[in-house]
């Protein structure tokens, strides 16, 4: 079950941070649509009170890095096991959207806040910092209830849910009075990366068994290499918790084929060991942090979230990024790391066998 924190303030003479409550939850709505990174510091709001077609209304709606939606359900005065039947509802609708839909719910909202850019392609360029293909708007979502309360059966329900691949997570909230200041913590029922995966892994549309492998996304860019990392083995990201959190999903044994956006795949290997920050990463004997010509300025920050994570990994076949291959119909995502149930997955893989013939070797 979700865990409750007690707080204490910090001097010779501790003291005790009392409970309180939001005078509603309406304020609480309010104050994640003015910072929406209580919930995720990745995800951009493009909905508030959104009306469905069955005359429901969805408080608020975000899009992630990869173009997915979250639809967020805040409890109310509904009981929790009906806020997650709701929520589903809710993301009933939200799977058939187009995009055209999409771009008008943006534009609503942002017209309502008094922005001037009301175009969700530049306003997701602007946040992301790339490209937001068509294709991939609402190619996924997942469901985030936010609750104060969570009864045990509520909890059961969305375990249940959640172990057979439905994206669905719950956000448990607190609130502490400090002298006049009220304060808000929280935590998650379930890790946020493996909901994202969750929600990777099984598209909308046709899905499939898992074929056992996991695909990588590797971002080449000033921030990281694809020749140091093909030269010293391992697969990283960083920059936030949306980026770096589903690497933590990699185990040893893992087969992982990676592909670098805009340029295409570049190699095949084996995870050997588990998500480390890249500043405790050693490479033959040293920091990586010294062996490393391009290190993130965020490795030296206080905030572990923002770090740069790293994985090992021996390479079985890799190859340039002048050489990498790219095909149409391939899969490709945002996202750094899924374990994809699509069936062009297991075709992407089949064609990747054959342009990497060392992917079985010892």
């Amino acid at each position: 079950m979700p865990i409750r924190h007690a707080l204490w303030t910090v001097n010779t003479d501790p003291q005790p941070v009392r409970e309180a409550a939001l005078p509603d939850e309406r304020t609480l709505e309010d104050m994640i649509a003015a910072r929406p990174d209580i919930l995720s510091n990745e995800w951009m709001p493009i909905g508030r009170q959104v009306r469905t077609a069955h005359g429901g209304i969805v408080d608020l709606l975000a899009i992630a890095p990869d173009g997915g939606l979250v639809v967020i359900e805040l409890k109310r005065n509904l009981t929790p096991r009906d806020v997650v039947a709701q929520g589903l509802d809710y993301a009933s609708w939200v799977d058939t959207l187009k995009t055209p839909d999409i771009a008008a719910i943006f534009a609503g909202y942002a017209k309502g806040r008094g922005e001037t850019e009301t175009d969700l392609g530049a306003a997701f360029h602007a946040r992301f910092g790339f490209v937001l293909d068509e294709d991939d708007i609402n190619a996924s979502h997942q469901v985030v209830v936010v609750a104060a309360t969570l009864d045990r059966a509520t909890e059961r329900i969305v375990a249940y849910l959640a172990d057979r691949d439905v994206p669905i997570n719950v956000l448990f909230f607190q609130v502490y009075q400090h002298g006049e200041t009220l304060l808000l913590g929280r935590s998650w029922l379930i890790d946020p990366a493996e909901v994202q995966t969750s929600a990777t892994a099984v598209p909308a549309g046709a899905k499939e068994p898992w074929n056992g492998d996991w695909y990588v996304s590797f971002g080449h860019d000033d921030r990281r290499d694809w020749n140091e990392a093909r030269e010293h083995g391992f697969v990283s990201a960083g920059g936030g918790s949306w980026y770096s959190g589903t690497l933590a999903q990699l185990s040893a044994g893992d087969r992982v084929w990676v592909r670098v956006p805009k340029a295409g795949y570049v190699g095949v290997g084996i995870v050997e060991g588990p998500r480390v920050p890249l500043r405790d990463h050693v490479i033959d004997g040293r920091p990586a942090t010294e062996v490393l010509k391009t290190v993130p300025p965020d490795t030296d920050q206080d905030d572990p979230e923002v770090w740069e994570y790293i994985v090992p990994v021996r390479w079985l076949d890799t190859i340039s990024l002048e050489r990498a291959v790219h095909r149409t119909g391939m899969f490709g995502n945002q996202n750094t790391a899924a374990a994809p149930r699509a069936p062009k997955w297991r075709t992407t893989v089949e064609q990747l066998k054959e342009a990497f013939p060392g992917w079985d070797s010892a």
